[in-house]
């Protein structure tokens, strides 16, 4: 079946194409009811089905007698160590730590938040969450306090599972006072704090609360997987919202399982007992999605990496982990590409290693910037793929399909959407718009499989924030086109949008060509208010190291590389060479937060900022 085929049957037959993927997983009571609406018209897939996720990513493979075949792999060269677990060894741990829980009175449908950092543990705390039907939490290790105390409050867990640290490069990063403060700020107190101590760092237990991980679960009975509804919650995952609020996102075990299985190959043409490595953190929905859950639930195995793209010890990190781990296909975020670029122009180190394993490059979690793309594919020789999703969707809405149909590549574009995303460019009234004009992307409804049916505790506000605007969808909030081809072009975020004298004109498309510019490591381009024209973008450009031209000469060829590509129309005269970029921890650059810097607006230093000093060279630009 071409893709074609694979999708025009997923959007006119959704129920029976998703029944048959459903029919390769191992259910308790196989859904009658595939797809239905709630009394408040929300779509639920698999509501009568009857499963355990965590028996699906692992009892089921052992039953199989994938018992000894590896399933995951944790690589740290900032502890220099590593570890492999098979399926059985993966089962083994997260049972008695099921078992743990369970002693702790943790059950079915109880929260439990996860805070930790990339080690195994973090992976067997959510599976053995999955094996209870209690769901999880995760976050991103090392959060500060006020935020952790938020996410408490609002997902008000019995127990909270941390680590003593986390070590960032050669910096040990101690959890267990942040926690504490954590726990002190937030009004509801969990029950437990279920601590495990690693040895470059261990930190005093509070007795009446706090549970020695490591001595605790060497006692603990193993737990049995407990059945739950396909409807019924797996986790919350907290993402940033516009009232600056996080919101819950939150996921339904039958829908996520079933479109995880289907996305191993259809999306990244993994096969069972095959490698793939998401180069994440199990903090953001990637690590979700692609460390934990959906390897395991297609039986392929799966890294855990512990380092960074470059200084553990060097730019040729990755590499190191392809070859040694014969990774097929690694998925990261542009941020991490671009990074290896910068320190590593020519691919020298890459050239130390044997790669003949390494199939395919995934980027998602921002557009990946052409300049970028190009690089990757003239040194790697190997198709490097694009893909675009959300937090909210859980898996790729656009993307590639490298196991239906290899289609050509094209530089910006997503490729075209995936199964069961009925994907619309609509005009500010909700008309559709014709080939290569640019307006909202939305998704017709119902959602595949896996997208968020609410935002935790608050229907109200997952109905006003996605399926108001465009009634009958689901908005997006990107903005972009279809070319006459019909692919995708994802142009970032529709306040990424700016009017320059009645144009709109997008500062992706602008930094697209800006990352073009041989010295140019990284770009980002915002809107600064304008009397006359309304708008007026502005660059920031970072460089390559041993740029020989003086700022002002970058500056003018830059914006005569926009004007030449784009016309006088971009209007963009305003460049700024600058140290670094403020970025959160995933690698995602804070476009909002400088545009409002630029503007002399209120804003908040996000909690999830890697390098708040950032933020102060801009204010001297501004200044």
């Amino acid at each position: 079946m071409n893709y074609q085929e694979e999708y025009q049957r997923s959007i006119q037959e959704p129920e029976a194409f998703w029944k048959d993927q459903a029919k390769q997983l191992d259910w308790y009571n196989f859904p009658e009811t595939i797809l239905s609406k709630d009394i408040d018209g929300i779509h639920h897939w698999f509501a009568d089905g009857e499963m355990n996720t965590c028996h699906m990513a692992l009892d089921y493979h052992i039953e199989q007698g994938r018992g000894d075949q590896i399933a995951l792999i944790y690589d740290s060269p900032v502890t220099d160590q590593k570890r492999k677990y098979t399926y059985t060894e993966l089962r083994n741990e997260v049972a008695k730590t099921a078992g743990m829980l369970q002693a702790l009175n943790v059950k079915k449908g109880d929260r439990v938040i996860i805070y930790m950092p990339m080690i195994p543990e973090a992976a067997i705390a959510m599976l053995a969450c999955a094996r209870l039907g209690a769901i999880h939490s995760v976050v991103f290790g090392g959060f500060a306090a006020p935020e952790l105390a938020v996410r408490i409050d609002d997902a008000k867990p019995k127990a909270i599972m941390t680590a003593s640290c986390g070590i960032e490069v050669s910096r040990v990063i101690e959890y267990k006072p942040l926690l504490d403060k954590a726990v002190e700020l937030a009004t509801h107190k969990p029950d437990h704090c279920i601590v495990f101590q690693r040895p470059q760092h261990k930190c005093k237990l509070d007795q009446t609360r706090d549970v020695n991980w490591r001595e605790t679960v060497k006692t603990a009975p193993s737990a049995p997987c407990t059945p739950v509804k396909g409807t019924d919650l797996l986790y919350i995952l907290y993402t940033s919202g516009t009232t600056g609020k996080p919101k819950g996102v939150v996921r339904e075990n039958g829908g996520h399982a079933v479109a995880l299985k289907y996305s191993m190959k259809a999306i990244y043409d993994i096969e069972p007992g095959e490698v793939f490595w998401a180069a994440s953190d199990v903090g953001w929905v990637v690590g979700h999605s692609y460390i934990v859950y959906a390897p395991l639930l297609h039986g392929a195995t799966t890294i855990m990496y512990e380092g960074k793209p470059i200084m553990t010890p060097d730019a040729g990190a990755f590499w190191r982990v392809i070859e040694e781990h014969q990774v097929k296909g690694l998925f990261t975020a542009p941020t991490a590409y671009r990074a290896i670029k910068k320190e590593d122009p020519n691919g020298e180190l890459a050239k130390k290693y044997d790669l003949n394993c390494l199939k395919t490059l995934f980027s998602a979690g921002e557009r990946l910037d052409p300049a970028t793309h190009e690089w990757l594919e003239d040194i790697f020789k190997v198709p490097v793929i694009d893909n675009w999703w959300q937090t909210e969707t859980g898996w790729a809405i656009a993307s590639n399909q490298c196991g239906i149909e290899k289609m050509p590549v094209k530089l910006g574009s997503a490729t075209v959407p995936s199964a069961g995303y009925e994907v619309h460019i609509l005009d500010e009234n909700g008309k559709q718009l014709p080939r290569g004009e640019q307006g909202d992307i939305a998704i017709k409804l119902p959602l595949p499989p896996s997208c968020l049916t609410t935002v935790w505790g608050d229907l109200e506000r997952f109905k006003s924030g996605y399926l108001t605007t465009y009634p009958g969808y689901y908005l997006s909030g990107d903005g972009g086109y279809y070319d006459e081809e019909g692919y995708l072009f994802v142009m970032g975020r529709v306040d990424d949008v700016i009017n320059v004298a009645g144009h709109r004109l997008s500062t992706g498309e602008m930094e697209e060509v800006i990352g073009k510019h041989p010295h140019i490591a990284e770009c980002a381009v915002v809107g600064r208010n304008d009397e006359l024209k309304g708008q007026l973008p502005v660059g920031l450009v970072i460089l390559k190291t041993d740029v020989q031209l003086s700022d002002d000469e970058i500056s003018q060829e830059l914006v005569q590389l926009v004007r030449s590509e784009i016309g006088a129309v971009a209007a963009l005269k305003e460049i700024h060479v600058v140290d670094g970029l403020p970025k959160t921890r995933s690698g995602k650059i804070l476009r909002k937060t400088i545009r409002q810097i630029f503007n002399d607006e209120e804003f908040v230093v996000p909690s999830t900022i890697e390098n708040p000093t950032t933020l102060d060279s801009i204010k001297e630009i501004v200044s």
